[in-house]
């Protein structure tokens, strides 16, 4: 999982079925405006406390978004491949909730039950979900939706290793923080998780940790 090589980054093209990118034309105030965009599936996430043993339930990944953002500009040029020994994979890997798009006719529940499942390996019901919050994820380009949700689980619960949809190209790693390691993780002054697990995990602590 940790061995990423052949690095290299081309032109997109539009046959996505993940992101698409378009314009958006407009007049604000009397001033003709543009805004370019990308059009994203919504999405859930899915903050899991294992109550068997006091663990929160998170899920590890190589991002290559991330990835990239911590490459110089240089050094990333399209078609040149990305030395990955003076880049090493460990600089796109994040730690997140174990989340999913929102790209099946289910309710939003039910495709967290089964990220829930594909991800982390337990076996939840849309009744043993607490909704947290809807927001806006990305805010200056996509606008999606992102629906965060929290569920407990135990030892018992737990029916497969896990690991992601093979199927899909998931790669993901589970990571499993007491109270006390999730609240050290967040007060380092740089971490690789994105805005809506550090606000799911400040939500837990109010809340709900023991």
């Amino acid at each position: 999982m940790n061995k990423v090589e052949n690095v290299v980054c081309k032109q997109f093209s539009e046959n996505s079925i993940f992101v698409r990118p378009y314009h958006m034309y407009f007049t604000q105030d009397g001033r003709q405006r543009r805004w370019d965009l990308l059009k994203l599936h919504d999405s859930v996430a899915i903050l899991i406390f294992n109550t068997s043993r006091n663990v929160l339930v998170l899920v590890k990944q190589f991002r290559p978004a991330v990835y990239l953002s911590n490459v110089q500009e240089n050094d990333k040029k399209l078609g040149v491949t990305i030395d990955t020994k003076q880049y090493p994979a460990e600089l796109g890997f994040t730690i997140e909730l174990c989340a999913g798009i929102v790209d099946k006719n289910k309710t939003l529940e039910e495709i967290a039950c089964e990220e829930v499942h594909e991800e982390c390996g337990y076996s939840i019901k849309p009744t043993d979900l607490q909704r947290i919050i809807s927001y806006r994820s990305g805010v200056g380009a996509s606008g999606d939706k992102q629906t965060v949700y929290y569920a407990e689980v135990t030892d018992e619960m737990k029916t497969s290793k896990g690991g992601g949809n093979v199927d899909e190209g998931e790669l993901i790693e589970i990571v499993e923080m007491s109270v006390d390691e999730a609240k050290e993780y967040m007060q380092r002054e740089d971490v690789l998780s994105p805005g809506g697990f550090l606000f799911a995990l400040t939500w837990f602590f109010r809340l709900k940790s023991p």
